[in-house]
């Protein structure tokens, strides 16, 4: 086989699709606002949302379905019958931030504050004196029922101060109490609105009707491309709005190819930085659900849903560490990673990834299809290592499942950094795994 060249987008290319990826990112502060970017591309794109509750179309399609802040969608027009295999991308919706407590409203030395909590693995050290906004989902009172609606309050509204040095006993700064550090100032004086009131006013809606919400504080610098030459990109959750936005494209990619007889699927989940324990993460049956009633749809049965799985491969995307120049010693030191260097195959071998030989196959065939590097991720084997959705999804569906990602630093920081380069790169890569060529 003759040696390909690869695929090394130029940078007026790769700024574009980093561009891309920044306003996404800032259109997306909170889970379901990432599945309202997602629907409103994939609506743009001739795809129909349907219902859990409804009856499915039998006509081959492309459509989607939401529950909460997680989000499938697929495409079954050049589908080979019922029991034609899938071919899953799957990522997750939420990252580590501060979200705030049920009853928030704090009173302190003369500081209005907003009582906050950290969800996930937040850097917390990260978040201090940052400029933050409020966003989430909301259930409003609609008659003797409720409603969902979305809240994003982009201006600095509140801000979690740093201690000064000169009151620290070391000066070498302060270990924070998730408990006691972390609560956000955002006014002066002993009187003021309540968060609900707020909240109220910025929906129209009186403060009675506020139900209940989910809300979370989020960066409001805007996303952007930084470095000498531009060619890094700097935002808030990379991990792993990243994967969404180039799941998204791949899917759109794949669907408009017409030599595949496999079903594209992109599953994108929330509360994976938590577990994945809910009626919406990949611990729930949201994704075994949809794949087998998509066969149903089609006309088959359990039995042909059973043949579609054991032909089927998920790719499961998450952010990759880049070996940090800074401390390049926490790293496997044969398996430096590049920003820039293209796609990261992510390997354990006490499974906190999902990869076997089969899956590294399918997503090495994938890179040489797209004509892109392939990186391979190790981690130390004195540290403990992250995990994904990759064997959750491997254990709950059956699938054969694969971790990958892309290259960044700064992992679960309030702002992360990778290069622009990887974001076509990566996004070719899953394009190439949901339509491999045959």
């Amino acid at each position: 086989m003759a040696a390909q060249t690869k695929n090394v987008p130029d940078d007026l290319a790769s700024r574009a699709s980093a561009s891309q990826l920044c306003r996404f990112v800032d259109a997306s502060p909170s889970p379901f606002h990432v599945c309202a970017t997602v629907a409103s591309t994939l609506d743009a794109d001739g795809f129909t949302r349907l219902a859990e509750r409804d009856t499915w179309p039998s006509t081959p399609g492309r459509y989607y379905v939401v529950r909460g802040g997680s989000l499938v969608a697929w495409s079954t027009e050049s589908a080979d019958g019922p029991a034609s295999p899938f071919r899953v991308v799957g990522g997750h919706t939420d990252s580590p931030n501060l979200r705030v407590k049920q009853h928030p409203d704090l009173s302190r030395a003369g500081w209005q504050l907003v009582g906050l909590e950290p969800y996930g693995g937040a850097w917390l050290n990260s978040w201090l004196d940052r400029d933050l906004g409020l966003s989430g989902r909301v259930s409003v009172r609609d008659g003797r029922t409720s409603d969902e609606v979305l809240l994003n309050v982009g201006r600095p509204i509140l801000r979690v101060p740093q201690l000064a040095i000169h009151l620290a006993s070391d000066r070498k700064g302060v270990e924070l109490d998730p408990q006691r550090h972390v609560d956000a100032v955002w006014g002066v004086g002993t009187s003021a609105s309540s968060v609900r009131a707020f909240v109220a006013a910025e929906l129209g809606v009186a403060e009675s009707d506020v139900l209940g919400w989910e809300l979370m504080a989020h960066d409001v610098a805007p996303s952007s491309l930084v470095g000498r030459d531009g060619d890094l990109v700097s935002a808030a959750r990379l991990d792993n709005q990243c994967t969404c936005f180039a799941g998204l494209h791949a899917l759109l990619s794949a669907a408009a190819s017409p030599a595949r007889d496999t079903v594209p699927v992109l599953a994108l989940f929330d509360h994976e930085e938590v577990g994945s324990m809910s009626d919406r993460g990949a611990h729930s049956d949201l994704l075994a659900t949809t794949l087998e009633r998509i066969v149903l749809a089609a006309g088959g049965a359990r039995n042909e849903f059973l043949r579609a799985v054991a032909g089927s491969v998920c790719a499961s995307g998450d952010m990759a560490h880049a070996t940090h120049p800074n401390y390049a010693d926490r790293h496997e030191p044969e398996h430096r990673i590049e920003v820039g260097g293209g796609p990261v195959l992510k390997v354990n071998q006490n499974l906190r990834y999902a990869s076997d030989a089969a899956g590294a196959a399918a997503y090495a065939l994938a890179c040489d299809q797209a004509g892109v590097s392939m990186q391979r991720y190790v981690h130390r084997a004195d540290l403990p290592c992250g995990s994904t959705i990759g064997p959750i999804t491997a254990s709950r569906t059956g699938l054969s499942t694969v971790d990958v990602g892309a290259a960044q630093l700064a992992m679960h920081s309030a702002r992360e950094l990778m290069a622009a380069a990887d974001v076509p790169t990566y996004a070719a890569s899953l394009a190439a795994f949901l339509a491999p060529q045959r």
